[in-house]
């Protein structure tokens, strides 16, 4: 259920969480590139097209803000859409990254709604103060 009182999500349909997976003959094997946009980590670490992405590091080293760019330029140069989970996560931080993506025209403002503006990225935060099994 959203929590951020802009009501239910509108949608054409929905699917479960867990599905049968495609059989082998349906998957693609081509090994694509997705262009981030981010020099350094298109160049050293090349990130597979519609794979699975995760940055592992201490304690504010810049995990938060390059994801946030990389969302950013997924969702505004190929139209794309992210899940942004922030397991651990500091509930400030993410506020701020949840009016930051509003701010930057990544997710519609629920209290302004523009119709030009559609939401790119769903956010889910598992607090610090939860226990390991509920982040």
């Amino acid at each position: 259920e959203p929590i951020d009182e802009a009501g239910p999500i509108k949608s054409e349909g929905s699917r479960a969480i867990h599905q049968e997976a495609p059989t082998y003959t349906d998957q693609s094997t081509e090994a694509e590139i997705l262009v981030t946009g981010i020099k350094v980590v298109d160049l050293l670490a090349p990130y597979a097209k519609g794979g699975k992405i995760g940055l592992f590091g201490g304690a504010g080293v810049g995990k938060t803000v390059l994801i946030q760019e990389l969302i950013n330029n997924v969702a505004k140069a190929h139209g794309g859409y992210s899940v942004f989970a922030g397991v651990g996560e500091r509930t400030r931080e993410g506020n701020d990254l949840y009016h930051e993506f509003i701010e930057s025209k990544v997710n519609a403002d629920p209290k302004n709604p523009d119709p030009s503006v559609k939401s790119k990225c769903a956010l889910v935060f598992g607090q610090m103060n939860e226990p390991p099994g509920a982040r």
